[in-house]
């Protein structure tokens, strides 16, 4: 039976002419320790309940705290991750950028090279032409002359020109004429 603080006010002893009676005063201590004791193990279990709850309250505590500082660390590692990967980026960027000006540069320079070179071979075809056309209109000049000695009266060589019986063909008309080196169609007819 559970004594409450009512009970304990309203509780009334047996009177006798010299006091109370002595066996309702024990039984009733009796209650009122034994409710004691049950509330002080009560309070003690409580207190100790208490105290794991608030152990586990501050555990609880420390992972949260702990949770947030990783939780802040991996975001700071996640800014400098990212940071990381743009400063790459933008080095690689740089990196494709002036190899591609380099392989640009490269490009036109070997480009002007060529130029030149075909240039070169240009002014050579037409050095080469022109020196044919003059060898070839030597030879002309060469086989329309014929070299002839006669002898006058005392006996003195002298050399007559004659034309040999070639078809007429003057200077300016072997020069319109367009002796093509690459064509392999010449014809010494067409002279």
């Amino acid at each position: 039976m559970a004594i409450t603080p009512i009970d304990i006010q309203q509780q009334q002893f047996k009177t006798r002419p010299l006091g109370y009676e002595k066996y309702g005063v024990d039984e009733f201590l009796e209650q009122v320790g034994s409710e004691m004791e049950r509330l002080m193990r009560m309070n003690q279990e409580l207190r100790e309940q208490l105290a794991r709850t608030n152990a586990s309250l501050d555990e609880l505590k420390g992972r949260e705290a702990m949770l947030k500082e990783t939780l802040v660390a991996s975001q700071q590692i996640a800014g400098e991750i990212k940071k990381n990967a743009r400063r790459e980026a933008e080095i690689i960027t740089a990196n494709a950028q002036l190899q591609g000006e380099r392989i640009v540069r490269d490009s036109e320079e070997r480009r002007i090279q060529l130029i030149n070179e075909i240039q070169e071979v240009k002014r050579q075809k037409v050095s080469f032409e022109t020196s044919m056309r003059a060898l070839v209109m030597s030879h002309i000049k060469l086989l329309d002359l014929e070299v002839v000695q006669v002898q006058r009266g005392r006996s003195e060589n002298h050399l007559l020109e004659e034309s040999l019986p070639f078809d007429e063909i003057t200077a300016s008309e072997l020069n319109d004429i367009d002796f093509d080196l690459d064509d392999n169609s010449f014809n010494p007819g067409d002279l």
